[in-house]
């Protein structure tokens, strides 16, 4: 199982990540120790120099790390025939113990990678680089949790087994099953309706706010919005807006909507929702910052180009949800 192409990519990007991180650590800890720029030591202008080397370095393995989770779910999804009982990558995922942990730590490393990206942009653009500290103490707080993804990642690819009988979306996301997506799942159509809409509304009207006014309240806001709208379309995704995919009532997986048989509907609805989560979250990472002399002028402006992106992504989820919504020939709601 491990020398599927897509798994082979997956651990070596991973690998990749723990590798820089590990080489980075000492670095990171050198320059919060000593870095100064007000000093023109040899020293300093080293540590500059190496400044530039790692960021790039750093930056392009955490935008790996953003393309990851793509290729994870896709290769879930295309290995899903390989194992007796899979019918999607829900199935493949639950063939071990690591598959589902292995997904979230993606998803979460996703999400602070972007954070931590967007940080490190504002950064390099301010004349004295104000966030050098910050950033690499940050890094190292990220450490941990990239190292425990690409050690449950392996596990879990290890874990593969062709001759293991295992369960589908069926059991997982029935409505009599114990967990938090058969709860979501159990959701009735219309407060589902509600929740997924308004929740999408209130994000996109917090990021117009934010995007016309500024400032630290809508920020925080936006951010805040964007965890809630996420969580919430989620939510939607798997209480209604797959059964009008699959046009059928008690069918509720969010994978299967990735598969070539319904067109690749999901991609369309998780790449906007996912980028704008993304940008919302960083608008509030940057915030803090707004009020360092050198970041004043630039950190309204990146904020604004973060919220106009989570603005159109959120509006660009509710619109094609509402597209194949309309589509559907099931009947869920009476008039």
């Amino acid at each position: 199982m491990l020398f599927q192409p897509a798994i082979i990519a997956l651990l070596l990007a991973s690998a990749l990540c723990v590798l820089a991180l590990a080489a980075s650590a000492p670095f990171a800890l050198e320059v919060i120790r000593r870095w100064d720029i007000g000093s023109g030591s040899e020293r300093q202008l080293q540590l500059e120099r190496r400044t530039y080397l790692f960021s790039t370095l750093l930056s392009f393995v955490l935008a790996l790390q953003l393309a990851a989770v793509l290729l994870f779910v896709f290769n879930a999804e295309k290995m899903s025939g390989m194992f007796v009982g899979a019918m999607c990558a829900v199935g493949t995922l639950n063939v071990n113990a690591f598959g589902f942990p292995a997904l979230n730590a993606k998803i979460a490393v996703f999400f602070l990678a972007a954070m931590w990206l967007a940080i490190n942009h504002i950064d390099s653009r301010a004349r004295d680089y104000p966030l050098v500290r910050i950033k690499y103490a940050l890094l190292l707080l990220l450490a941990p949790l990239l190292v425990a993804s690409g050690w449950v990642e392996l596990q879990y690819f290890l874990g593969l087994k062709a001759d293991v009988i295992t369960s589908c979306c069926g059991s997982l996301f029935s409505e009599g099953s114990p967990t938090l997506a058969a709860e979501a799942s159990a959701l009735p159509p219309r407060p589902a309706m509600w929740l997924f809409y308004g929740s999408l509304g209130a994000a996109i009207a917090v990021a117009a706010w934010h995007g016309l006014a500024g400032g630290r309240g809508s920020a925080y806001a936006l951010a805040a919005a964007s965890a809630i709208g996420f969580a919430a379309s989620i939510a939607g995704i798997l209480s209604f807006v797959s059964l009008y995919i699959y046009e059928h009532p008690n069918h509720h997986c969010p994978f299967c909507i990735l598969k070539p048989e319904y067109g690749y509907q999901g991609y369309w609805l998780y790449l906007p929702l996912f980028g704008a989560t993304a940008a919302g979250l960083a608008v509030g990472a940057i915030q803090p910052f707004a009020r360092i002399a050198s970041l004043r002028e630039i950190v309204p402006g990146f904020s604004r180009n973060l919220a106009a992106i989570a603005a159109n992504g959120f509006a660009l989820t509710a619109a094609i949800a509402t597209a194949m919504i309309w589509q559907s020939r099931l009947i869920l709601l009476e008039h």
